[in-house]
């Protein structure tokens, strides 16, 4: 069984930055990737940023220039560094591990940004 631990979430003025970590645990065999989704009240899940094992990353072009995602294969762990953040990045933040067979998910950590 594998597990993610998410951490990192809060409540942050506009403008400011967080970092969310995202740790895997369990019995992992290969990892293909990682990466961060979020989920608005009433909108859909949407991709922010994926990293997969050979360090390649994607982002959504909400974020590009402004979050970075990043990864230690030692620890099973991916990041993300979260600057200059907007109202608009205010949502339910989940980890997604990518193996070659299957698809788990965090349960997710909360980020509002609000004055």
């Amino acid at each position: 069984q594998v597990q993610l631990v998410e951490s990192g979430g809060g409540l942050v003025q506009p403008g400011g930055s967080l970092r969310l970590s995202c740790a895997a645990s369990g019995s992992i065999s290969s990892i293909y990737a990682m990466g961060w989704y979020r989920q608005a009240p009433g909108k859909q899940r949407e991709l922010v940023a994926t990293i997969n094992r050979g360090g390649s990353t994607n982002y959504a072009d909400s974020v590009k220039g402004r979050f970075t995602i990043s990864r230690d294969n030692a620890k099973n762990t991916v990041y993300l560094q979260m600057d200059s953040l907007k109202p608009e990045d205010t949502a339910g933040y989940y980890c997604k591990l990518q193996t070659p067979t299957r698809i788990y998910w965090g349960q997710g950590t909360q980020v509002t940004v609000s004055s």
